[in-house]
């Protein structure tokens, strides 16, 4: 029986806990078959590290994490941005410990070994000491060690953990048009990060998360206290037909799950890798002089067809698998970082567009404050949810859970998987396809 490092988990138990319609409630509880994702799954995939305008000058760097691993990114002296362990090759302690900052050179302060952004040992205390040893300063041991691979995409930087693998926009396939379709709508072509992030952490697995984001049945449920909430408000203080706080239309637009729900109209796409996008129901577009006036800039900046082509782009959601949950048309990125296998933090990051005005970029962040922000009555919802989804999960009232809608009724479409309609659960089974290849090394 062939075993996973440090376990007792054969490749075949592990291939047998994903079938086509439902997935093994160990998939989510079990901390072995955790610590086996972060090194099959989390230690092959290509995972967001950061975008090269947190970096903008040399020495300019950030820190992160893949999977549990602590990296810096930092920009060095020729201009690239590099992705290094954050461990000291003397002793093994964390270099860089703040969030962000910028340093000529890393030096830890446990030994006093410097390091410069490359990663290469610049210089250590008392260095006779070494001589008629096997230490070098120039062998690359006793550098910081740099990650395996490092691309970037449109200022986006992935960095993966395995020597060898897909290139990066081989790996993102198709969803590379949610980063297109951010940066498309900058009269400059570009975006760059506003100031730092939102950090929570869930208590429950990661792949809830993942899930949840093309889930539109769970709208109308889990947000149902929500939406009843901005519907009573908008009675009482419009008229039947006025316009009403971008805010507010958009927490009325939680509505129960129903046949002809404009829900059941919102498509999904799902590609390889567990990658999924689906369609927007949100109005990223407006009538107000504010949007009105940007998008007449984006056309003077790149004609009229071409910037009528980045509008009427409409994506809710893009996936993509493992580590992101992107809304391009609200310049917003949700980072899933797995902590523990009942434990998991999320960073929200907003961007501006590069040429907006002030009063553009306050009218998109007004999705993440009513919606996505830690604090929002929305997010409260969903932490709740997929908090009695672990809990429950423990139990033994079942050992399966159900992936079954629409099984089988979805279009295949050459290497796409589209839904036939908005609630099918075909983005969670080409998540958990995904898992499964990972999970037995057939990726």
């Amino acid at each position: 029986m062939t075993t996973t490092e440090g376990t007792s988990h054969s490749i075949t138990e592990i291939a047998a806990l994903v079938q086509p319609d439902r997935v093994h409630r160990a998939v989510y509880t079990d901390p072995d078959i955790f610590e086996i994702e972060l090194r099959r799954l989390w230690g092959t995939a290509w995972i967001y590290v950061g975008h090269e305008s947190q970096i903008p000058s040399t020495g300019d760097y950030t820190t992160s994490e893949i999977a549990r691993q602590p990296v810096i990114l930092v920009r060095h002296s020729d201009g690239s941005a590099r992705v290094l362990f954050n461990r000291c090759a003397h002793k093994g302690a964390e270099v860089v410990t703040e969030r962000s900052g910028n340093a000529k050179y890393f030096y830890c302060n446990y030994h006093g070994w410097t390091y410069r952004t490359d990663g290469t040992l610049a210089n250590l205390p008392l260095r006779k000491g070494y001589e008629g040893t096997c230490f070098s300063m120039t062998d690359p041991q006793f550098s910081l060690q740099p990650v395996p691979r490092v691309e970037s995409y449109r200022g986006f930087v992935f960095a993966s953990l395995a020597a060898s693998g897909p290139e990066l926009r081989s790996f993102l396939g198709p969803s590379l048009e949610a980063f297109d379709d951010m940066c498309d709508r900058s009269p400059e072509g570009e975006v760059e990060v506003m100031g730092t992030c939102a950090r929570t952490i869930q208590h429950s697995n990661w792949k809830f998360f993942m899930e949840n984001q093309l889930d539109v049945i769970h709208a109308g449920i889990v947000h149902l206290s929500s939406a009843q909430a901005a519907r009573k408000v908008a009675a009482e203080h419009f008229e039947k037909g006025a316009k009403q706080p971008f805010g507010l239309v958009m927490l009325q637009a939680q509505v129960a799950p129903d046949p002809d729900s404009f829900w059941e109209k919102l498509l999904s796409n799902n590609f390889r890798y567990g990658h999924s996008n689906f369609l927007g129901y949100q109005p990223s577009r407006g009538d107000d002089p504010v949007t009105l006036e940007y998008e007449e800039q984006l056309r003077k900046k790149v004609g009229k067809e071409k910037a009528e082509k980045f509008l009427s782009r409409n994506f809710h959601h893009t996936v993509v698998y493992p580590c992101l949950s992107v809304q391009s048309s609200f310049q917003q990125l949700r980072v899933v970082k797995p902590l523990a296998v009942d434990r998991t933090l999320m960073e929200i990051w907003h961007f501006r567009l590069k040429g907006v005005s002030k009063a553009f970029t306050a009218r998109n962040l007004t999705y993440a404050n009513i919606v996505n922000t830690p604090g929002t009555i929305i997010s409260c919802d969903d932490y709740e949810t997929w908090w009695r989804c672990h809990e429950g999960l423990k139990s033994q009232g079942g050992d399966w859970v159900s992936i079954h809608r629409n099984a089988g009724g979805d279009l295949i479409d050459g290497d796409i998987v589209r839904s036939r309609v908005g609630s099918s659960e075909v983005f969670q089974r080409n998540q958990y396809a995904a898992w499964q290849a990972y999970m037995t090394e057939e990726v």
